[in-house]
């Protein structure tokens, strides 16, 4: 069963709000229990077992009907006794365990194929905690056919602290959860229109998440629900933030656990792939060299070279006699030989290559997501929010920045949508 078409349209902006983009809608009529959709909430877990009581408590007690949903939880090779305390404590939810880490985006898709035939599949962090109306406003608009995937409202764990309303990004792919850090206010409070379902809160009607071919697994982890928010746009498909829809976060928990190289390799990669997936042509022959010259910018930045002395041809000495000439002689034949760079940068590189290395197979990804176009770039730019965001103070990152937005006509793409609110946290 699907719950939406394609290109929906007719909905009105909601009244009394600050809304330059226009992506205020308004939602409707509560859902009767007999219309609720089956729901499959899929959560993963990988050494979480600190997390999982106070997550699963409060799924066992949401104001929806007992036998609509069902909680499965994939467990990514956990060594810290999570299995076991799933099935000591919390026998009722569905146990799938994998002998190793499978990444977050195949262990979503894995929770998906082992459900039970749900109507809309639902993915939760296991450090969360919801509240008890959380999948009842969660999968509404969905239900009522207004959009095909929704996002939660997300709390910091003590709920001080917004830790998202929604979603967009700057125009090289890096994500922005709007609100993140912010008090909360009247200005998170209302329904919207967002670029993507944040992964850690979200639905999504089960036939469209299929037809999209769920989350890319070759993202492993990290801008996964970025990637396939865009890509639901581009289907002719809408994604709402739910604002009734409460949730609260233990932010980045399992990431502070990995080494950092780890997880900057994805975090720099994986916005490169979304962006070269997603952009249509013309906007494509204009982003693109500026995401690969930001890139290698942010990568020496990071690279910790004090002196590129030895590099500079000026440097060269040719007609020195004694040590000087021996220490020439020997520079000369160390052209193989390592130099020293940051992990950091090593990362950087490495996750370029996985494009720039494999670029026929990225090509042709690119033209499977291309083809299911039902919307044009200037329908989904206004939901990025901050394109023209800068996320490095570094100097020579920032005059690089501005002048390809301006030199390379990038600036003129977004002319005019950027979102008022503040600038997003680094």
């Amino acid at each position: 069963m699907g719950f939406v078409k394609k290109v929906l349209k007719g909905r009105k902006k909601k009244r009394g709000k600050v809304d330059p983009l226009g992506l205020a809608v308004e939602l409707g009529e509560a859902v009767r229990d007999e219309d609720l959709p089956r729901c499959s909430i899929v959560i993963l877990n990988w050494n979480g077992k600190h997390h999982l009581k106070p997550c699963f408590e409060t799924l066992a007690s949401l104001d929806y009907p007992k036998d609509k949903y069902e909680v499965v939880l994939v467990d990514n090779g956990s060594s810290d006794g999570s299995q076991e305390e799933m099935r000591d404590e919390h026998a009722w939810v569905r146990l799938v365990e994998n002998e190793e880490n499978a990444g977050f985006s195949r262990g979503c898709n894995q929770g998906v194929e082992c459900s039970d035939s749900p109507e809309v599949v639902v993915f939760l962090n296991n450090d969360m905690r919801v509240e008890e109306g959380w999948l009842r406003e969660l999968v509404s608009p969905i239900a009522r056919g207004e959009c095909a995937a929704t996002t939660a409202k997300m709390y910091s764990w003590d709920g001080k602290l917004m830790n998202s309303a929604g979603g967009g990004m700057n125009f090289h792919g890096i994500g922005i959860q709007r609100g993140y850090l912010e008090e909360p206010g009247p200005e998170h409070d209302w329904a919207r229109k967002t670029l993507f379902a944040c992964g850690g809160a979200m639905a999504m009607d089960a036939r469209v998440f299929e037809e999209l071919g769920g989350f890319d697994e070759e993202f492993f982890a990290y801008y996964e629900d970025v990637d396939l928010g865009w890509r639901t746009w581009i289907a002719g498909y809408e994604v709402l933030y739910t604002p009734k829809a409460v949730c609260y976060h233990h932010h980045s928990s399992t990431s502070r656990r990995m080494p950092t190289e780890m997880i900057r390799l994805l975090q720099v990669r994986n916005p490169l792939l979304a962006c070269f997936k997603n952009y249509g042509d013309e906007a494509f022959g204009k982003v693109f060299p500026a995401l690969l010259a930001l890139s290698v910018r942010r990568m020496f930045a990071s690279a910790g070279i004090e002196d590129d002395g030895p590099f500079r041809i000026q440097n060269a000495v040719t007609d020195a006699t004694g040590p000087v000439r021996k220490m020439w002689e020997r520079a000369r034949g160390g052209a193989s030989e390592t130099f020293p760079l940051t992990r950091i940068a090593t990362a950087d590189f490495i996750g370029m290559n996985d494009l720039l290395g494999d670029w026929d197979r990225w090509m042709e990804r690119r033209r499977a997501v291309q083809a299911t176009r039902e919307r044009s770039d200037e329908e989904i730019f206004r939901l990025f929010l901050k394109p023209t965001w800068c996320i490095e103070d570094e100097l020579g990152y920032k005059e690089l920045h501005e002048g390809v937005l301006r030199d390379l006509g990038i600036g003129e793409l977004f002319d005019g949508l950027t979102d008022d609110g503040p600038e997003p946290h680094r």
